[in-house]
């Protein structure tokens, strides 16, 4: 892998619990690094803590514990230095209708950006240009055009380019297709592509959907209740998946060749975490019995904070690891 150019260590988010229950605890130690001109899949059900993830790296939750650092300098949380970094990197949201004013024309959008930030060069040229890199061309055909004007492929694209204007070294984008037709999605996600290959842009891309992480990143990051569980080139990990639940999750999509995997219950509420394996509870391996030589470390034994850099596997799982090292 490239440089890092965002790094989290370490990093903890949890929320007060209601009268008086324990705090639910939204990221419970994680370790990510994503680099320079690289897209990275944080994968996951609902509720397992990704979205928070995301908007922490972006510096719009402030971590109970653990750094994020950028481009190798930890984030500084004053308005001033927020302001800056917000600037090197920006989120793309999954409802284009709903991050779109309908009252702002398409310009009125993409330029907010840069009177936020007092940009003092031609805005007209910049808001063009970002247009332009979205996909919306010419771009002077679309600016005075107002949301409901536009199909919801090219609602999304004026997202994307609100935060191209600004030229980020960063985007994330929390589930970017989700709301997008099928014959829209591949558009986009050739478009982040395209971004990556021509302005160096690295990306974090918050999904649930594997399939979408095999089309689009370098590197995946599997996260269930608070932990990244499984990590690695997407390839690698996607052909080859060594955790339960990234096997469980890539049995569901269309094209798998393996019967479906129906996890048991719903995920462990984040306020009362199981002990041992986070995983235990769900784990068809082990209900199986398949993994019953380490059970018993599986139930009672907590897995380290997996380190997600690099272009290393890595996987927290007592039964991988007992079965890979023989």
């Amino acid at each position: 892998m490239t440089e890092a150019l965002l790094t989290a260590s370490g990093v903890h988010v949890a929320f007060p619990g209601r009268r008086g229950a324990p705090p639910s605890r939204a990221v419970d130690g994680v370790d990510l690094e994503i680099g320079a001109g690289e897209i990275v899949a944080l994968v996951g059900e609902s509720g397992c803590g990704k979205t928070t993830l995301a908007r922490t790296l972006l510096g719009l939750v402030k971590p109970g514990a653990g750094t994020v650092s950028f481009a190798g300098r930890p984030l500084a949380y004053s308005g001033k230095a927020l302001k800056a970094y917000r600037r090197r990197a920006q989120l793309v949201l999954q409802d284009p209708s709903g991050s779109l004013n309908p009252r702002h024309t398409v310009y009125e959008a993409v330029a907010e950006g840069l009177r936020i930030h007092g940009h003092d060069g031609d805005e007209r040229a910049a808001v063009a240009q970002a247009l332009s890199r979205a996909g919306l061309r010419p771009p002077e055909r679309f600016f005075l055009r107002y949301p409901h004007e536009l199909s919801g492929g090219q609602r999304q694209r004026v997202v994307i380019a609100g935060a191209l204007v600004l030229e980020p070294e960063l985007i994330v984008a929390d589930e970017p297709v989700a709301s997008l037709d099928a014959s829209v999605r591949g558009e986009i996600l050739a478009l982040l592509l395209r971004l990556r290959d021509e302005l160096g842009l690295s990306a974090l891309v918050v999904t649930h959907d594997l399939g979408l992480a095999w089309n689009i990143a370098d590197r995946v990051a599997v996260m269930y209740l608070g932990r990244v569980v499984e990590t690695g080139p997407v390839e690698s990990v996607l052909t080859a998946p060594r955790h339960p639940y990234t096997r469980a999750l890539l049995s569901v999509l269309p094209e798998s060749e393996t019967a479906p995997v129906v996890l048991a219950g719903e995920p462990p509420d984040p306020a009362r975490i199981p002990g041992g394996c986070r995983f235990h509870a769900r784990c068809h391996v082990l209900a199986s019995g398949e993994a019953a030589p380490v059970a018993d470390r599986c139930r009672t034994e907590p897995l380290p904070v997996l380190r997600a850099g690099g272009g290393e596997r890595g996987v927290a799982c007592h039964w991988t690891t007992a079965r890979e090292n023989g």
